[in-house]
């Protein structure tokens, strides 16, 4: 394919309904193609937003719950239209809003390769790296400066939100994900937290309060506080941001962290970095702690096991949780 017409103004669009931690890892080709002199159009489900919505090299979103959407999609004659989704309800959008669209390769059947048989044909490509394949040819080039997230300017909690002090030294504990089985268990945190004399703050959704109601109170002392279901999408994001260190599964937050730079300490189950979604460029002192019982995929999205019912991220032990936290800090 010959390179496109970049003149200044170009429109493009960017698709990419969900989910959170999905979006977040499009934000370098966002930015490398706002760089680049484009026009960028972004839509994504309207549950979603709040994960794209301040992102400063969007020129205009839209979401796909709006009523009109692809006459509305079809009067902007864009450029080129960049499908990040590649799935039906995306093809059925993109269809006919442009002469030049590009489509990513998600390469589903290596990762079913990699998941059934343990073959890794991926090599440990990044899912950022597929999406800038996506967009060969465009003048938009990787400038390596990772994910973004913004917040508004002087965006601050309120008061009430939290009962500790976010200006102190914490670590910051992402307690969700998007299934059970990719998650650290309450008991693993638990312990880990009583070894610590550092305040912790839980942090997740409304799935995940009473999770971190039974942590708390099962902690000695008052050193851990549960932020679960209390929080926006965007004040979460803002602890992680304050935070000395964030500890999380394979979820969302975690690709929040990465776009903060921040040293993460991630937990992995029954999907694996080997699939392609490891933090992106996080903090140089970053450790991936993968389960012993299972080195490979269990499943594409996590929701099944290979080694046992309860989940093989059960399996990370505990004194080597504590072992990673004090290399980062050893204050902790």
């Amino acid at each position: 394919m010959g390179r496109i017409n970049q003149e200044k103004g170009k429109k493009i669009l960017v698709i990419r309904f969900s989910a959170i931690g999905d979006i977040v890892l499009t934000s370098p080709i966002i930015r490398a193609l706002k760089k680049s002199g484009y026009e960028v159009h972004y839509l994504v489900k309207r549950q979603f937003k709040s994960a794209i919505q301040n992102n400063q090299y969007i020129d205009k979103l839209f979401t796909l719950e709006e009523p009109h959407l692809k006459e509305c999609l079809r009067l902007e004659k864009y450029e080129m239209v960049i499908d990040l989704q590649n799935n039906l309800k995306s093809l059925k959008i993109r269809s006919g809003l442009s002469k030049d669209i590009r489509i990513v390769n998600k390469e589903n059947l290596k990762k079913l390769v990699l998941v059934r048989t343990g073959l890794d044909l991926l090599n440990r490509e990044h899912i950022v790296d597929r999406y800038f394949k996506t967009i060969e040819n465009t003048g938009a080039k990787n400038d390596g400066k990772g994910l973004d997230f913004h917040l508004i300017d002087d965006f601050r909690l309120a008061p009430n939100k939290t009962e500790c002090s976010i200006e102190q030294t914490y670590i910051a504990w992402v307690i969700g994900a998007s299934y059970p089985k990719k998650t650290l268990p309450a008991e693993h945190i638990i312990q880990t937290c009583n070894v610590l004399k550092m305040p912790v703050l839980l942090v997740g959704g409304a799935q995940d309060e009473k999770k971190g109601a039974k942590i708390v109170s099962a902690a000695i002392g008052k050193n851990v506080h549960n932020l679960c279901g209390k929080l926006s999408l965007e004040e979460s994001a803002f602890v992680v941001k304050k935070s000395s260190l964030v500890l999380s599964n394979d979820t969302g937050l975690m690709h929040i962290a990465a776009a903060y730079q921040k040293d993460i300490i991630s937990f992995w189950g029954c999907t694996k970095p080997s699939l392609g979604m490891f933090p992106y460029k996080p903090g140089t002192r970053s450790k991936e702690m993968i389960s012993p019982s299972q080195k490979t995929p269990c499943s594409k999205l996590g929701n099944r096991c290979k080694s046992d019912t309860n989940g093989c991220i059960q399996h990370i032990k505990v004194n080597d949780i504590i072992l990673e936290i004090k290399k980062v800090l050893p204050e902790a």
